[in-house]
């Protein structure tokens, strides 16, 4: 898990090595500068004006002869004082590019992240998403990526900062003064343990928060999404109350993680107070004595933050890397799913061959199928309907067709052509699939018919619409064509979205076209319309209907009828009403309620 996660960690770092690189080298100029800072005071208070040891390098010290020696200097601080200037300008240069740096390749990092979940979401197979929660997905794409965006881009070189900082002003303070250097060091070691216990505490409050979080995310996407249905049945106030749960809980967990932090930051406060002062009281008591200069006095006072401030930031930097690796796992816990396996020797034959299902058995789980040797075979280019109850394996059966799912046993051949040798993806682009619940994009009518193809024209959109008995309807619409239609077609009716989405399909060719109780919403004389444009539309076209309505399947060239998984029956219309069975039984019903349906609407029109 560690290794996957610092390979991860390492490649998106080399992508961006040459930006981290300037980042770190302008890090090393500015802790270096910063450090120049006292020791510039320190050597103007004790060489210069006191005339003490010098502290500056040798050639440095050539130079100041050069000028005039430490009389000229004394004489002409403003030199001193535009030395500080410069100093601090250029480290404002430093810092501006490193800041720079930082950002660039953290918004790289975060770019390629995002594109490769995404990428790799898409070629997850379809049992990955029927159990995922999509609101937890979201939340690992943004969220989790921000995270660790804002680690990289801020945290990065605060470590190779405060490594430098520490060891620089460690160096230093003990070549001054070894006493008053192990004073300042009292407070350290309770510094660095406070500061790794806080690091374990934030990782796991920050996955639970996270977690809840993702809970909270998926809650709410998924009432957004159902907020018709919520309508319908009057569950507001459950749906309220459902959400104020979980963001109680997200709260909760978040409000501890921020009790840790504030916690941290007030007691290494306290004690980063406590060691300044014990460092000053020292360097006051040393000075009294004549132990140490001034100048001394002033690098220790300034030394002593820049030892205490990177250790107090090392809890920030420490729970910083302990949220990055919570959110990088979650990350690389979607990466690690399996993709739908290459299959660089696939064939795309052609797909007008008859469809044998051979002894196929199938189920999502083990020990429990859902189809059970089912042996059948659909004629190329016939219309073959489906009927079942819910439950029985109709859906099932068009997943396996479009290799949704692999069959637990038995073989599926299209012609000759097993369908496992058949490219998956250009398999799913020939067969057509309509669902009885279609998505539609937020976009224009005209738009979501379209989308199935590169360039649709307008005279192929207009065939589609018409075929599809959708036309009538979207000139009647505000705009037409250009009517904007709600987040997965809120704002049309049922049929009217499984007209636009039968279009859609219409749009790209099928040598497979299924309809999955697609025609469920529309009435029986639009449903005989679109079965007669598509038969005329497409004669060697193999078209699978899945249907509880017998008028709609009446018109097949072969029924079957599917009951506990199993093929119970099998034939055209007059075969299977003369045989008892599921089939004659529904017809019956249906026949004996439409009877009903018409003679309650002649006594109305007789009344």
């Amino acid at each position: 898990m560690h290794n996957r996660k610092l390979r991860l960690l390492g490649k998106l770092l080399g992508a961006n090595k040459w930006f981290f690189l300037a980042a770190l080298l302008c890090t090393v100029f500015t802790v270096i500068i910063d450090f120049i800072t006292p020791i510039v005071l320190a050597e103007t208070l004790d060489y210069y004006l006191q005339g003490k040891e010098s502290r500056m390098p040798d050639f440095i010290n050539a130079w100041v002869d050069q000028l005039g020696g430490p009389e000229f200097m004394a004489r002409n601080l403003w030199i001193v004082g535009i030395a500080l200037v410069a100093l601090n300008l250029i480290n404002g240069v430093f810092a501006f590019c490193k800041g720079r740096a930082q950002s660039v390749a953290g918004e790289n990092v975060s770019l390629t992240l995002r594109e490769r979940l995404y990428s790799h979401i898409q070629k997850l197979p379809f049992a990955y998403h029927v159990k995922a929660e999509t609101g937890d997905l979201v939340q690992r794409c943004t969220s989790d990526v921000e995270t660790v965006r804002r680690f990289l881009a801020m945290q990065m070189m605060s470590i190779v900062n405060a490594v430098m900082m520490i060891s620089f002003a460690l160096f230093y303070l003990f070549r001054e003064n070894v006493k008053i250097t192990l004073i300042s060091m009292i407070m350290i070691p309770g510094l660095f343990l406070f500061a790794y216990l806080f690091f374990k505490w934030v990782i796991k409050n920050f996955r639970l928060s996270d977690e809840a979080e993702g809970k909270m995310s998926a809650v709410l996407q998924e009432n957004l999404t159902g907020v018709r249905v919520v309508r319908a049945f009057g569950q507001q106030e459950y749906e309220v109350e459902k959400f104020e749960k979980v963001s109680f809980d997200y709260r909760k967990k978040t409000f501890k993680l921020c009790n840790l932090l504030a916690v941290y930051w007030s007691t290494s406060d306290a004690l980063s107070m406590i060691q300044s002062m014990l460092t000053l009281l020292a360097c006051v008591f040393f000075a009294i004595r004549g132990e140490i200069t001034i100048g001394t006095m002033i690098i220790f006072t300034s030394y002593i933050w820049k030892l205490l401030w990177p250790i107090r930031q090392l809890g920030r930097i420490l729970s910083d890397a302990g949220k990055s690796a919570v959110a990088l796992d979650r990350i690389d816990e979607i990466l690690r799913q399996p993709a739908e396996p290459e299959e660089p020797d696939a064939i795309r034959p052609s797909l007008k061959g008859d469809i044998v299902f051979d002894h196929v058995t199938f189920g999502y789980e083990s020990g429990r199928d859902v189809l059970k040797d089912m042996h059948f075979t659909i004629p190329a280019g016939k219309t073959v309907a489906i009927l079942g109850a819910t439950g029985s394996g109709k859906s099932s059966l068009v997943h396996l067709i479009q290799r949704l799912f692999e069959p637990n046993a038995g073989e599926i051949r299209i012609g000759d052509t097993p369908i496992n040798k058949i490219d998956r993806s250009y398999l799913r682009s020939r067969v057509g699939l309509v669902l009885q619940e279609p998505f539609l994009y937020s976009k224009t009518l005209k738009e979501n018919v379209g989308i199935a193809v590169r360039n649709p024209s307008e005279e192929a959109i207009d065939q589609a619409v018409s075929d599809a008995a959708a036309k009538q309807f979207i000139l009647e619409s505000d705009k037409g064509f250009d009517t904007v239609v709600g987040e997965r077609g809120v704002t049309l009716s049922g049929g009217q979205k499984q007209r636009v989405a039968i279009a859609r399909t219409l749009m790209k060719e099928n040598d497979i076209l299924v309809f999955d109780d697609s025609l469920s919403a529309v009435d029986t004389e639009t449903d005989a319309q679109i079965r007669a444009a598509l038969k005329k539309r497409s004669q060697d076209t193999t078209t699978i209907i899945i249907s509880h309505r017998v008028v709609t399947l009446s018109q097949a060239d072969l029924i079957l009828v599917i009951e506990d998984g199993r093929i119970s029956q099998q034939g055209t219309h007059e075969e299977l009403i003369r045989s008892d069975g599921l089939y004659s039984k529904i017809f019956n019903i249906q026949s004996a309620l439409e009877e009903e349906f018409k003679e309650e609407k002649s006594g109305y029109a007789t009344v």
